[in-house]
């Protein structure tokens, strides 16, 4: 890996390998309550423009079960690019810690910690991308299908920031992805392009979601509107009704079809009570494994 992981994009197909497989040898370790601690003494600053429950959760968890220390920046701690530049406070913290962890509106704001930090730089989400999440996604499905041949993902709703972390998994992985959504809201066009031109996957946008649905492996949804774009849900609510994750859309792929979403979960929304809770549902299990993934990252980055 790199000396940051800021995109997926950034990594070639054996380095995701290497990194899934990490995380698996990690959990193991873990699970059987290994007296494991790479990260012993080492810090680590989250700096938190998004609050988020899970991002939070599973870093703070995570390097303490490793060993090292987490530092949790609110907004109001750090209020990045606004009350002082993002260049001085990427400088700063390099100071004091081994690693920064930022969940940031801006992907600019991102690439410029990046540049001016001499630490390792961990993208927790941006309003761009989000590849901590889609990597403890695939580690996720690989650990239920037991391999990744002849994968079919299906995403169901906005070209979002994950969508965009799945379109760069794709351009390193085969697989075929579809995007079902409505018209308007499709991923940022660039890195669409970019995953078709890669050649590795096919790469489909069918706004049809019952034809979308046929053959998938994986059935995956987020919510119709992310954080920031609230003004938009009532707007939103009425052009993805048709695009909601219930039984009946269900019923139009694989009986085996994993069930995904990156929660938190507008439940009645995007997606229905029976779907979530049902038995081809893994969400929760990709929740677990966003910690594991994340570990796999910091041990890589910060040992």
């Amino acid at each position: 890996m790199k000396d940051n992981f800021i995109s997926i994009a950034d990594l070639s197909a054996d380095e995701i390998h290497q990194t899934l497989e990490l995380a698996v040898e990690i959990k193991a370790k873990l699970k059987a309550g290994e007296d494991y601690k790479p990260l012993a003494g080492k810090t680590m600053a989250m700096i938190f423009a998004k609050p988020s429950a899970r991002t939070r959760i599973s870093f703070e968890t995570g390097i303490q079960k490793l060993g090292g220390y987490a530092l949790y920046l609110s907004p109001d701690d750090i209020s990045i690019g606004k009350r002082e530049a993002v260049k001085d406070i990427a400088q700063v913290i390099s100071r004091y810690n081994e690693a920064i962890m930022a969940r940031l509106f801006s992907h600019e704001h991102m690439l410029e910690l990046a540049e001016y930090a001499s630490i390792p730089v961990i993208n927790g989400l941006t309003d761009y991308n989000h590849p901590c999440q889609v990597m403890g996604d695939i580690l996720t499905v690989k650990e239920h299908r037991k391999n990744l041949d002849d994968l079919k993902v299906v995403f169901v709703g906005d070209g979002n920031n994950v969508v965009n972390s799945w379109l760069n998994l794709a351009a390193k992985i085969p697989m075929n992805f579809v995007l079902t959504g409505p018209d308007g809201y499709d991923p940022d066009e660039k890195t669409l392009t970019s995953a078709r031109e890669s050649g590795i996957s096919n790469i489909e946008i069918i706004h049809d979601p019952v034809q979308a649905m046929k053959d998938a492996d994986v059935v995956y949804t987020d919510v119709w509107a992310s954080m920031g774009q609230e003004e938009e849900s009532v707007k939103r609510a009425a052009e993805f009704k048709d695009y909601q994750l219930n039984s009946e859309l269900m019923s139009h792929s694989k009986p085996t079809a994993l069930v995904m979403h990156c929660l938190p979960a507008h439940r009645g929304d995007e997606i229905s009570d029976e779907v979530i809770d049902g038995a081809n549902s893994i969400v929760f299990d990709q929740a677990e494994n966003r910690m594991h993934i994340q570990n796999a990252i910091m041990v890589q980055l910060m040992s």
